[in-house]
């Protein structure tokens, strides 16, 4: 098991213990987290887990992958940043332990 921690925009945080096999959005809806609203069920069909991880985990993470990262740059009226992840495409594992993710001020379509 490993400790995700999800940080809001106005700065509170909150820190949900996974179980192997999770994904980011599963932990974060099983835990209801505000702002990971997941609509599509983790399909990455609608967007509305997209997330930021945060800059020095992006590396054991990884950058969002080609398919993924065009379903990002379709998205209108939302802050994508280089950092910018679907949370239903991360996996989480004991290598994650201490990720820290930041919720964006927005989610399209909400």
């Amino acid at each position: 098991m490993a400790k995700v921690t999800y940080v809001q925009p106005d700065g509170t945080s909150r820190t949900c213990v996974n179980f192997e096999g999770m994904t980011l959005m599963q932990l974060a809806v099983g835990n209801l987290v505000d702002g990971i609203d997941a609509l599509c069920g983790g399909m990455m069909q609608c967007a509305t887990c997209h997330c930021y991880i945060a800059d020095e985990w992006l590396d054991r993470v990884g950058s969002a992958p080609d398919d993924e990262r065009t379903m990002l740059e379709a998205i209108d009226g939302v802050d994508i940043r280089p950092n910018s992840r679907l949370s239903c495409q991360v996996q989480l594992g004991e290598e994650l332990d201490g990720l820290v993710v930041h919720i964006p001020a927005e989610q399209p379509g909400i």
